[in-house]
């Protein structure tokens, strides 16, 4: 069945543009979807946002034997597409939020008008360049202890970065695994205080100080140690670790909405509390483009569905 829209001067018109499709993204999808908005949603850079890279997924309610990234979502792609959503292939290159309905541009050369935006774009996180993480990147290196620090239970493993988040990441973990080495590259930390006092009085994290990694070492099975280089004495040094958990931080997708939306400090979109609402009337932000603190999928999700819902009552409002 062809995708119903209407025409305003030949320009396509959504009630219902998504941009951004990980589980906020198909979530938002499924809800607008049953509540007849016939939303489109573009895929964007990445279809399937980070949970694509990922291998297992054992946290993800209604999966009681675990699920594959990808797996789960395609399982959430097929569920909004059988209740009407038009899911494209396609990047949203630019964006108009000055007035309603929303000019959206598609790959540089495609328009349409979109009354209600739920934004989704997600945040990336932020990796060291090294070619080894690449290769083993499902197979021992990550960039969330709770999405896999399950996986390294009464392993050694090491973290990457010196702020709140890798001091947060490594806490997690000691209280699962054998042995946790913080790898900060300075000669201090940038954490608060009382992240600094957490990690540096646990018996179980053992704090490598002004070294960088070189090289993630590995085999068919995996991660199997890491390279370090010491920043002073040009000296190198092996861990022996299953796991490599990157934390250095994320950047959120949001470089199309820099002077449109009101952001964060550190990029994010700001939304009203309690809500998905925007500065813009209209626009709704869901997943992780807008949350500092989880970055989880099940939280994305519920985010998308509360910006769907959000966006029926918007349109409610406006007849």
């Amino acid at each position: 069945m062809p995708h119903p829209y209407r025409k305003t001067n030949f320009m396509e018109t959504t009630k219902c543009l998504i941009i951004g499709s990980g589980p906020a993204g198909y979530t938002a999808a499924i809800y607008t979807s049953r509540a007849d908005l016939n939303p489109i949603l573009y895929q964007g850079i990445q279809p399937g946002g980070q949970l694509t890279i990922t291998t297992d997924v054992e946290n993800f309610p209604g999966y009681p034997n675990g699920v594959t990234g990808p797996e789960l979502m395609e399982d959430l792609r097929k569920q909004a597409e059988r209740f009407g959503t038009d899911v494209r292939s396609g990047i949203v290159t630019a964006v108009d939020l000055s007035k309603r309905p929303f000019l959206v541009t598609v790959d540089d050369n495609k328009q349409l008008l979109a009354e209600t935006l739920i934004i989704s774009t997600g945040a990336s996180a932020n990796w060291l360049g090294l070619e080894s993480e690449k290769k083993f990147q499902g197979m021992g290196v990550s960039a969330c202890a709770t999405c896999d620090g399950f996986f390294y239970r009464n392993h050694d493993v090491c973290v990457i970065g010196g702020g709140d988040t890798a001091t947060e990441e490594a806490s997690y973990l000691a209280n699962l695994c054998n042995k946790v080495y913080l790898i900060v590259r300075r000669d201090e930390l940038r954490a608060s205080k009382a992240m600094q006092r957490r990690v540096l009085n646990h018996p179980k994290i053992e704090i490598i100080w002004k070294h960088k990694p070189k090289e993630i070492l590995g085999d068919n099975s995996g991660v199997t140690g890491i390279l370090l280089h010491h920043s002073d004495t040009n000296v190198e040094r092996k861990l022996d670790v299953t796991g490599v958990f990157v934390a250095i931080g994320h950047t959120p997708n949001t470089t199309l909405f820099h002077e449109q939306l009101e952001l964060h400090p550190e990029g994010y979109i700001k939304t009203i509390p309690g809500s998905t609402r925007t500065s813009v009337d209209g626009v709704f932000a869901a997943g992780d483009v807008q949350d500092l603190h989880y970055r989880q999928g099940i939280t994305a999700a519920g985010t998308g569905c509360m910006a769907a819902i959000e966006a029926e009552r918007f349109l409610q409002e406006q007849d």
